[in-house]
Formats: C-alpha cells, structure tokens, sequence
C-alpha cells in the first residue's frame, strides 16, 4: 500500500473516530503528497524515497515550530505541533538513538576509508543517503564531525 493510499484510509479512520488532531495532520500530509504530485515535472506516483523526504521535512518543521513556540511561551501552539509530528513519525521508519547512529556511521567511515575531518564531506554524502528518514540530518552531521576528529573509533 502506498503511502497515500494508507493517508486516504487513515484520514477516514480520523474521520468516524472524530479525532480533530489527527485529521489536521493527515490533512496536511496529504496536502504534501499532492503538491509533491503535481508540480512540474512530478509523478503521479511518488518514489519511497520521495515519500520519506516529504515526512522527514513536514516532521522537521513540526519540530521547529514546536521550539519556536515552546521560546516564545506559547504551549497551545506548541502542543498543536507536537501532537501533528507525532503522527508524522507513526509514518517514519523508526529514528536510531544515539548509540546505533554511531555504530552505523563507524562503518561508513571505515568503507569509505575516511581518515580525519577533511573527508566530511564524503562521509555525510554516503550517511545522508544510507540514514535518510532513520537520523535527523543534524545529528548525523554532528556524529561524524566528533567521529572525524577522534580517529580512534
């Protein structure tokens, strides 16, 4: 099942179940997925990876918006969006913790024969790709850089 006929069944589910919160935010996947569809030169049918990154980046603006209202004091707003990321992240492959991203980033750093800080580039390039939708993007980049200057991994 595609991720936009599991949105579909899932907004209708919201729907008879009359839960408000959860219906915004399929509404607003859905209003992703469609934007990502008809854009010029967009697919009637989106890629996995398509359908991640479109996750990935509704999740991340839920996040920030979520500490943009936590600093300013507004929890109603703040609450809104975090009730919104998490059913984003129902969507999402399961994130790695700290430890797990570690690991899988000291074998991409040893494939890739990445040696100290001038190889960090090439080592996020391959981590991007191969961690997309499982580790936030800044936290990778941030792994690799300690990683890179400790060469004792």
């Amino acid at each position: 099942m595609s991720l936009k006929e599991r949105i579909n069944a899932d907004i209708k589910e919201a729907m008879l179940a009359k839960d408000k919160a959860r219906l915004q935010a399929l509404r607003s996947i859905k209003s992703l997925i469609l934007l990502a569809e008809t854009e010029k030169g967009g697919t009637e049918d989106l890629s996995k990876d398509t359908e991640m990154k479109l996750l990935t980046k509704a999740a991340k603006q839920r996040r920030e918006s979520a500490e943009l209202y936590a600093k300013q004091g507004r929890e109603d707003l703040e609450q809104i969006e975090l009730q919104e990321l998490a059913v984003i992240e129902d969507y999402l492959p399961k994130q790695l913790d700290e430890g797990d991203l570690r690991v899988r980033l000291v074998e991409i750093i040893q494939r890739v024969g990445a040696t100290g800080p001038s190889d960090l580039g090439k080592v996020m390039g391959v981590a991007s790709k191969e961690l997309a939708g499982q580790a936030d993007g800044r936290a990778i980049s941030t792994a690799v850089g300690e990683l890179l200057n400790n060469t004792d991994f």
